[in-house]
């Protein structure tokens, strides 16, 4: 009899842990492994949109008293473009250099100056490559506060937004398409003696 409480002593204890063990696996096997991976928050994938114009346009010193774009005025000569343009020249052809930058968050900025036949400045062009839809509609605000306020009221269409003066027009497109997303600025003169200069 002693023995026959033994065992079913024994078989209820090796149930019990069995039993134990289920348990202990279907919580283990219901909880899966998993990694947390989280998108990037916006602000971690884009640099801000008004640091961002400032690179893009010139600092303070450059301001649109001292020329159109980075220091840069209608009818200034190839020679002042390349001492002064700061970013990395990617492009030179007879009739336009190319310059560019890449930020810290891989944005990339690219500026053409096109110019006459006696090799002065007479449009400029910026292509900004960003990384989501929100940099762009951030950038376009940023951008259009501020020529507003330099430029006064814009003709406004859907993607295409334009200011001009006496002596400039200035363009802005979003040029956002699939998950390509940007902005590109076009600067030109409008006074009829840069026009003549063409």
């Amino acid at each position: 009899m002693k023995g026959l409480q033994i065992r079913s002593a024994v078989f209820f204890l090796v149930l019990a842990l069995i039993s134990c063990d289920t348990k202990t696996n279907e919580k283990t096997e219901s909880t899966p492994d998993s990694v947390v991976l989280s998108q990037p928050a916006p602000a971690d994938l884009n640099s801000n949109q008004s640091a961002l114009l400032t690179t893009i346009l010139g600092s303070a010193e450059e301001s649109p008293e001292n020329g159109i774009l980075r220091g840069i005025a209608f009818g200034d000569p190839l020679s002042k473009v390349k001492a002064t343009e700061t970013f990395e020249m990617f492009e030179e052809t007879p009739d336009h250099l190319g310059y560019t930058s890449e930020t810290a968050k891989l944005e990339t900025i690219d500026i053409q100056y096109f110019f006459t036949g006696d090799k002065k400045v007479n449009k400029i062009t910026v292509d900004v490559y960003l990384n989501s839809p929100e940099a762009t509609k951030q950038l376009w605000s940023a951008a259009k506060a501020h020529f507003t306020k330099n430029y006064e009221t814009p003709k406004e269409e859907k993607k295409t937004i334009s200011w001009n003066t006496k002596s400039v027009k200035v363009n802005m497109e979003d040029v956002s398409e699939g998950k390509d997303y940007g902005l590109k600025f076009q600067f030109s003169p409008t006074d009829k003696t840069a026009l003549a200069a063409k």
